[in-house]
């Protein structure tokens, strides 16, 4: 028998569980905090929140699965709103979307702090090791939220769609979804997480003239697209970008070079999805003489 059959096998009730399973989603974490207070096993001292795609089954550990509940989510949400306001739930929001392994456990602990002491500042009290650990995973998240929406390049296809890929340390499309939309209501554009496997869609033709269109998540593309995405390319985009990376040539001064202080600004990792990082065949006809 599997271990996680074995941990299956234990019927809610006869067994504290030690672990609790929640679906990798917000609403199943928020589920789970249900689950926990439901069955009064918020002051357990080893209780752990790990999503199901993160548990790593153990003989040990004591272990209940909890579905998502849509009713029981919107009541702790509710709550904590209460409790935590707009800038505190955006917290609890941004910290879970960084998808640390331990994350859920460090949630339901801040939240659980924030239930016990409900006139404290909590978020405030640096003091407190979970909360302390939650602020610098949203700062972290906050770095990437930024960086995205700054580094991300559109390539136009053939089906007039502005197509740009990703791969972000953190789930931050949730978080630049709304820049996009605000700024480039006249297009179709897409943008799409490698690492995750789905992306946002906005199609322009549903907007109107006071209310840009809502965004669409997508789920499926054709690997070879996602693999080599200039086989889509319009002709138009083909011209921009060799236009784009001979201007990107041509004003690099090489005397005065920092590369150190350039991938501090612009770390490599982002570079593979930049056009104008992308090696022309005939760069060094394009510099200037100096």
């Amino acid at each position: 028998m599997s271990q996680l059959a074995l941990n299956a096998t234990y019927p809610v009730g006869q067994l504290t569980p030690s672990i609790v399973l929640y679906e990798p989603s917000f609403e199943g974490w928020l589920s789970a905090v249900f689950y926990v207070y439901e069955h009064k096993l918020q002051n357990e001292p080893a209780l752990q929140l790990c999503a199901q795609d993160c548990y790593v089954p153990s003989l040990i550990a004591q272990v209940v699965s909890v579905d998502n509940n849509e009713d029981n989510a919107e009541r702790v949400l509710v709550r904590l709103n209460k409790l935590l306001g707009r800038s505190g739930m955006r917290n609890i929001l941004w910290g879970f979307l960084s998808e640390k392994d331990n994350i859920g456990t460090i949630l339901f602990q801040v939240i659980k702090y924030a239930i016990d002491y409900p006139n404290r500042q909590v978020m405030q009290d640096l003091g407190h090791l979970e909360v302390l650990e939650l602020v610098q995973t949203v700062k972290s998240v906050g770095r990437e939220k930024h960086r995205m929406e700054a580094f991300v390049r559109f390539e136009h296809t053939t089906e007039d769609i502005y197509f740009a890929r990703v791969a972000p340390d953190f789930n931050v499309l949730p978080l630049i979804g709304e820049h996009f939309r605000q700024r480039y209501q006249d297009q179709h554009w897409a943008i799409y997480d490698l690492v995750r496997g789905y992306g946002i869609y906005y199609d322009k033709s549903q907007s109107t003239p006071s209310r840009p269109a809502a965004l669409q998540t997508i789920t499926e593309l054709d690997d070879a697209v996602l693999r080599n995405p200039a086989s889509i390319h319009s002709d138009d985009e083909q011209r921009y970008q060799k236009f784009w990376q001979g201007y990107f040539t041509n004003v690099n001064i090489k005397e005065r070079k920092n590369a150190r202080l350039h991938k501090q600004y612009l770390p490599q990792r982002y570079w593979k999805y930049l056009s104008e990082k992308q090696v022309l065949p005939n760069a060094e006809h394009l510099q200037k003489r100096r």
